[in-house]
Order: C-alpha cells, then structure tokens, then sequence
C-alpha cells in the first residue's frame, strides 16, 4: 500500500450526524419525521518532501543583555571567539554619604550562570577592559569591529580568570553563578561620582550618560578553550564613613553600592568571529543541512506549499475545514570534544522577512513566522500553528518564490507570566531575538522531516 493511500486509512473517522426535521400540528395528529445523513472525514496526508541547504549566517543583532566571552578551537566545529562593548545604565541616586574622598574602590562583577560555558572550566582566560571613547549606534551587528569605538592605549583593567569554584568556601561553592571580578581604577569612581555632584540630570537617562562615559570594551588577551555567558554585569563602588563609638575611637563603616548596570534599556554589543572547520565545511558541501550560532550557518528551506495547496484543493470537495498543519523535523547532535549541544530554540521565518522582524522586536505570528523548542528526547524539532499560513496561501492568486522560502535561524525566547486572581497565571512569549551565547551546532535531517496536514470535508448523501 502507497503511503498516500496508508494516508487515507489510517486516520479515517466517519462520523454520521443526523439532521432531524420534524412537524407537528396543535391538534395531536401523529409526529412525522425525515432523516438526512451526511458523512464527514478527518484527513491526514503527509507525503511531502523538504529541500533545503545551509546558508552563511555572518552576523546577527545582539538584542539581549547576555554577554559572551572567551575563544574555543574546537575539532569538528571551527574556530570561535567574542568578547563585547557596551554602556551602562546609571543609578538615578547615590548614598548622600559619599565623598569623593571617602570613595575605596570600584569593581567590575561579571555573573556566569553555572554551565553557562563551552570548554574547559579551569582553563586560565584573561581579559582587558578599555574604556569607549564614542557612542555606541542603537542598531549594532557582530561583525561591526571595536577598533571604532575606542584606543588601545585607554586600557582600565585587566584579569586572569577561571570559571569554577575550586579551594572556594562552601557557601561560595553553593552559589548558582560564579563571579569575574575585575578592579577597575579608583579615578574612574571618583569621576563618575563627580559627574553625579555636578551633573545629576546626566544619571537620569542612560542615552544621556553615554555622552560623558560611553562605555567599555572587553576584550581576551590570554587563553584558549573557554566561552562563557554572562548574564548579568555591573560595577560596584565600594566606599567608607567614619563615626565616633562610646569610647570616644573612631570606627571605620564600610559600604557598597551598585550604581551602573547592563540592562535591556542600554546598547551591548557581541562582537563575535567564527571560523568554520575543514570537516564541517566539507559536510555542508556533500549537502549536509547544518546550523551553527550563534554566527555561522542558517538553513534555508522550500516549504513544500504548492503541494499541499493542490492536493487540498483536489481532495477536499465543496465543503472542508482545514484542522491542522505541521512540520517536524528530526535532528542530531555533532559529535564535538566541547560539550556544543543543538540549539534550544529554532525560528522558521520566511527569509524576506527575517531582518524586519529582529529590527523591529517582533514576535511570531504563525502565518509567517514560526517557533520550534529541541525535543532532546526524541532528537527533533516540531512546528505547531501553521494552519493560518495554508490558509493565507489558499487565498492567493498565485503563490511566489518569496511565499515558501523559509530560514531556519536559533533565536532565544523569552517568556513572562501574568498572574490574575481570577484567571490564575498565564504564560506568554515576550520576546523573541537572535541566539547569543556559547556554540552551539546541530544537522538537521531534512529528507526525514514530516509535512502533516490534516482537514476534514463533509459530503452529502
């Protein structure tokens, strides 16, 4: 039996509704009726093929506060590295017991997730910080290089580092996150904290702080097999004040406050480079479908719909309803001596408007834009909700090229929940934006993926 004609028996439900059309009289005669049957099928056809082929993916947006440092050379994967500029947001008010001559310190704090990384926790890394010496544009991509933005030669700090917890104490070991701490210079507090005294209006917007303090650039100076995301920054000023106790001795309070932070309101950029390797170059060339992020390669697809709109049109008679469309595709890890796992989420866009919809923050709409979570059980990944786009194709006149070419590009979502007393709490995607984090790589079995449609038609007897 042809798939085609398994397609058809195998989720074949027939169900007889019965339309009863009675008539009566008020004098009591005999109640007489009349039956008419109908027959309704529920269709499942999903004998469609996928092309696709893996496509450059040279840069992206870095419209997440996630940060992403390090350089790995990893076999089977390629070459990789990013380090970052960015801005911060500036606290609005500062202690009124801050002097500038009472001011200790000032601390860079970088927070890595635990696992947050690819590679090796205790390999030595080292960083620079430099401070930026002209504004960061609002719209920024990976590739756009640092050598713009600021001077070798205005170097702040710079650290050896690790990524565990290693000799620490236990209640440091307990931690969820682990902390690069850089010491930045004591002028730097002072300066900023002058600008407070003699230019609060200048802490109220971070657009306008960035005209007196545009930022800093981090940068690698030491080390290979290590990328970590950071998921939050800020830098701390440490600072003291004095009393008199009972006795008449003076005691030393000590004190701290976060006063610059990286947030969603400020503009960061990745600046990420990657190179791909011999053996996965030589893959994609024999026609392997694969993806790298978060800058690499993307896959780009012809979604099989002039099929399906033929073979809906030829079969599902005067009267149907279109239930279901999906897509599923199964996926594989590649094998890497780094730990670089599938993406968690892939973004199904037609490529026309794969640009627009990360410039302007949009959020899928699941006529042209789709989003899929990796099934690391079953090793694939499954689009759900595309009955719309079918039936805003049925509607057209003619279907173009532009219509069913699609990219499959790793995204991460976001997600909120809205809690109500009376409703209880819903979950709901926030926001949806281009993957910056650490590698991450996966082939993709398109001439396995499956096309499933589903509708039901109804036909009179």
């Amino acid at each position: 039996m042809t798939k085609a004609a398994k397609a058809f028996l195998s989720v074949l439900a027939t169900i007889f509704a019965t339309l009863a059309f009675t008539s009566c009289e008020d004098t009591g005669a005999e109640i007489g009726s009349s039956l008419v049957t109908d027959e309704s099928e529920v269709v499942i056809f999903d004998d469609f093929s996928v092309e696709g082929v893996s496509v450059d993916n040279p840069r992206i947006q870095s419209r997440t506060i996630t940060q992403v440092l390090g350089r790995i050379n990893a076999k089977g994967y390629g070459t990789f590295s990013s380090d970052f500029m960015t801005q911060f947001m500036p606290s609005s008010k500062m202690s009124s017991n801050i002097t500038a001559e009472n001011i200790d310190s000032l601390k860079l704090l970088l927070f890595v997730p635990n696992g947050s990384y690819v590679g090796d926790s205790l390999a030595p890394m080292g960083l620079e910080v430099y401070r930026l010496n002209k504004i960061l544009p609002a719209t920024i991509y990976s590739n756009e290089s640092p050598e713009k933005y600021y001077n070798p030669s205005d170097l702040l700090a710079s650290k050896i580092y690790a990524c565990n917890a290693q000799g620490a104490n236990d209640s440091i070991q307990a931690l969820t996150y682990r902390v690069i701490d850089v010491m930045m210079p004591k002028s730097l507090a002072v300066e900023l904290f002058n600008l407070y005294q003699t230019n609060p209006e200048a802490y109220m917007f971070p657009t306008t702080f960035a005209e007196y303090f545009p930022g800093i650039y981090v940068k690698n100076s030491y080390g290979n097999g290590r990328v970590v995301e950071i998921s939050s920054t800020i830098m701390r000023m440490y600072y003291h004040t004095t009393s008199t106790d009972s006795d008449g001795e003076e005691t030393i309070t000590r004190h701290e406050g976060n006063y610059y932070a990286v947030t969603p309101e400020i503009v960061l950029n990745n600046h990420l480079d990657y190179t791909i390797s011999n053996e996965l170059q030589t893959r994609i060339d024999d026609g392997e479908q694969i993806i790298v992020a978060p800058v690499g390669r993307d896959i780009e697809i012809k979604f099989p719909i002039e099929e399906l709109i033929d073979y809906y049109n030829s079969n599902s008679g005067s009267l149907a309803v279109v239930n279901t469309l999906t897509f599923e595709i199964p996926a594989e890890a590649i094998k890497n001596d780094y730990g670089i796992d599938p993406p968690e989420n892939l973004l199904l866009i037609q490529s026309s408007k794969k640009d627009d919809f990360f410039l302007r923050n949009e959020l899928t709409d699941n006529v042209t834009s789709f989003y899929a979570t990796y099934d690391s059980t079953n090793h694939r990944y499954r689009f759900t909700g595309m009955r719309n786009y079918l039936i805003d194709m049925l509607k057209k006149t003619n279907v173009t090229e532009e219509d069913y070419t699609f990219t499959l590009t790793p995204v991460t979502v976001e997600s909120e929940v809205n809690s109500s007393s009376y409703y209880g709490s819903t979950t709901y995607v926030s926001s949806i934006d281009p993957y910056i984090g650490a590698p991450t790589m996966v082939k993709l079995n398109l001439d396995e993926a499956t096309v499933k449609l589903t509708f039901a038609k109804q036909t009179l007897n």
